[in-house]
């Protein structure tokens, strides 16, 4: 399979977004949202309950309709056109959703050949289940763990296998909701230190959904935070913590937040 090359610059956002607004009946989620993600950065998305983190990954995949605003992804825009037509922008992506969300009555090698099958119905069902076998492995997971059903991996394998999924159309751009909610904290480096490698060998950029302090300190390039139906700000940490925003400030410089940032800075140190 060989990747598109659809952008005419490496300097082109690979997702921008610009007065979005999201409703539900009465309820504004999002009012007037505005977000720029550069290509080749983890951008890390963080927030309170309820600040609407999935609801926005949903309007940039296509999942959720917005009431109002652009969204334009990998130089496509979506709020205005089908999806499913064109140069197929959805097969440039892939997502992990929370949990793997696995098929549970297929193997993992099968739940990868999914979305090759589905954009790649002709080639050759042998040269198929090969892509998938080496995607798995790509993950980290053993090759044995091809001809697994859902129900036999631990909660960090089916992490792995859903991302394995993710990868399998080599796609330029990556989304991740919580993919460390769940897992042990060495369990959750393994799979940050995953995610970085992933991103620098295959050119990835990464839309990263988190509550996870030590994520975004070991891997986010940015971090984007919403509040108040908006993103608030967006930078690096220090940059968003000298904004003297309350939650920013809470968020970062609470106890938790403290920990995260020594356990990075001996790690930088050591």
């Amino acid at each position: 399979m060989t990747r598109m090359k659809a952008h005419p610059s490496d300097d082109e956002p690979v997702i921008k977004i610009e007065g979005l607004v999201n409703s539900f009946g009465d309820f504004n989620v999002h009012e007037g949202l505005d977000l720029t993600v550069r290509r080749g950065e983890i951008l890390g998305v963080v927030g309170g309950s309820g600040t609407g983190k999935s609801v926005l990954m949903r309007s940039i995949i296509g999942l959720q309709r917005p009431s109002a605003g652009r969204i334009d992804v990998l130089g496509r825009c979506i709020t205005e056109s089908d999806l499913e037509q064109g140069i197929g922008v959805r097969r440039r992506w892939g997502i992990l959703f929370q949990g793997g969300a696995l098929f549970s009555t297929l193997t993992v090698g099968e739940n990868v050949e999914v979305p090759i099958k589905k954009y790649y119905p002709d080639l050759d069902p042998a040269f198929r289940a090969e892509i998938a076998r080496y995607k798995v492995m790509l993950t980290g997971l053993p090759e044995s763990a091809v001809q697994k059903f859902p129900s036999e991996l631990s909660g960090g394998m089916k992490k792995r296998a859903g991302l394995a999924r993710a990868l399998a159309l080599d796609p330029e751009l990556l989304f991740l909701d919580e993919p460390t909610a769940g897992l042990d904290p060495i369990g959750a480096a393994k799979f940050d230190r995953l995610t970085r490698e992933l991103k620098e060998t295959m050119g990835l950029t990464v839309f990263l959904i988190t509550h996870d302090l030590d994520t975004l300190y070991e891997i986010c390039d940015r971090v984007a935070v919403l509040a108040d139906k908006k993103v608030i700000a967006v930078g690096t940490i220090p940059e968003l913590i000298a904004t003297g925003h309350p939650w920013i400030e809470e968020y970062f410089n609470g106890p938790r937040g403290r920990t995260a940032h020594a356990t990075h800075l001996r790690e930088e140190q050591a």
